[in-house]
């Protein structure tokens, strides 16, 4: 089964834990995270003691001008440490996160501070190192306590006294559980960065920001011709199609029982029923009544009902979902299970869908020959695209010999 196209496999630690578990044990992933929340560690004391020392020695000196600027050195510090925290951050998530300061209007150091003091990023990041110095870095630090230390302690128990054996398991338990327990905090703590360091639509790129506005014009125009030409087929085309199949039809009855004419006739009629068959298929693969009129689910058990491997469909959807989302979801869904069809060999596939907080999450899996691969084969380059326009993602996990896996993550907020 192979898929081109910006795809993206296992992005984060998190992902590669969810996805393939097995993999992800003999994967670099348990040591990223396990490098990620070292070195978070590390550079949260480090930035805490200097913290402590511009703040302590600023206090003291307040009457003097010296004392100003080392107050606005702490505070600027969340500057320098907040970049670190991206660079950090792309361990555990190789996706990054955009810097969301702009230039200074004017050159100078003043300009570039009053400029850093007037943008609400700059008191994002502040927040951030706050909570990191106070309470992020031990949590790292009491992670890495429970993954080692602990089990330590429980495995060099004597083994001469029963009563210790117990605790000798459970650290056992603990250190085999420990790549789970430390990718677990640090996709949490990642999750929690990226939320909080994340440019807001504002402090977006005015040029990144009109390439995405274009790109979502180009898609509504899209659609909108998609739905031009399905009514142009079905009011014109599939018309004059049925109007040519009566007529035959009133032909036929004319031309005697037996006549070699009368038999070319039912043939062309024939030929005509398959023709306007398939204009149906393709007028519904354009834009499918049910999903405008029922919604994506009722649209995707009846995209189904048509498949030729047996689907196990799991929806659970609360409601309609707003249209482009719908829309981008269902051509998704079709196209991934039409590259199951043509390339995977599968016997079975299962189909779930989970609206959870402000993400709509679609699986497609199957139990095929596997392989897919990101750089090669067909139809989910534009899929990607479709959903990158929503800011939403597709990912595929497929080893050779299966299973494979594709996740599509849309975001869709309730309400």
């Amino acid at each position: 089964m192979a898929y081109r196209g910006r795809v993206r496999s296992r992005r984060t630690a998190w992902q590669a834990m969810a996805l393939e578990p097995v993999g992800f044990l003999t994967s670099a992933w348990p040591w990223r995270a396990l490098l990620y929340l070292v070195s978070g560690v590390f550079t949260g004391a480090l930035a805490l003691v200097l913290f402590v020392v511009l703040v302590t020695v600023g206090l003291a000196t307040a009457v003097a001008l010296v004392g100003v600027v080392l107050l606005l050195a702490a505070v600027l510090m969340a500057l320098p440490f907040a970049r670190l925290e991206r660079r950090r951050l792309r361990l555990v998530d190789l996706d990054g996160i955009q810097d969301p300061h702009r230039p200074p209007g004017a050159p100078g150091l003043r300009a570039w501070v009053r400029t850093r003091l007037a943008e609400p990023a700059t008191w994002r990041e502040l927040v951030l190192m706050m909570v990191s110095l106070t309470a992020l870095w031990l949590v790292d630090l009491a992670v890495l306590g429970l993954a080692f230390v602990v089990p330590q302690q429980f495995i060099s128990a004597p083994f001469d006294d029963p009563a210790t054996w117990p605790w000798a398991v459970l650290g056992v338990l603990l250190l085999l559980a420990a790549p789970f327990s430390l990718t677990a905090w640090a996709g949490a703590r990642a999750t929690l960065c990226r939320i909080v360091l994340a440019p807001r639509d504002t402090e977006v790129d005015p040029d990144l920001k009109e390439v995405s506005e274009s790109r979502a014009r180009l898609l509504d125009a899209f659609e909108a011709e998609r739905a031009r030409i399905e009514r142009d087929l079905h009011d014109g085309a599939q018309q004059r199609l049925v109007s040519l199949s009566m007529t035959l039809g009133m032909m036929a009855l004319d031309v005697p029982d037996g006549s070699p004419l009368r038999g070319r006739i039912e043939s062309a009629q024939e030929q005509l029923t398959l023709a306007l068959a398939e204009l149906r298929q393709l007028v519904r693969g354009l834009n499918p009544q049910v999903l405008t009129d029922n919604g994506l689910v009722a649209a995707i058990e009846e995209a189904v009902s048509r498949f030729p491997v047996p689907v196990t469909l799991d929806l659970r959807l609360a409601g309609r979902l707003p249209q482009p989302v719908e829309t981008a979801a269902y051509y998704a869904i079709t196209e991934a299970l039409a590259n199951v069809a043509k390339h995977s060999n599968a016997t079975r596939v299962e189909l779930v869908g989970r609206h959870h907080a402000d993400i709509l999450v679609l699986e497609v899996r199957d139990d095929g020959a596997g392989g897919a691969d990101a750089s090669g084969g067909t139809g989910l380059t534009g899929l990607a695209d479709r959903l990158a326009v929503l800011d939403g993602r597709m990912r595929v996990s497929s080893p050779p010999g299966g299973p494979t896996l594709v996740l599509m993550e849309i975001p869709c907020p309730f309400g």
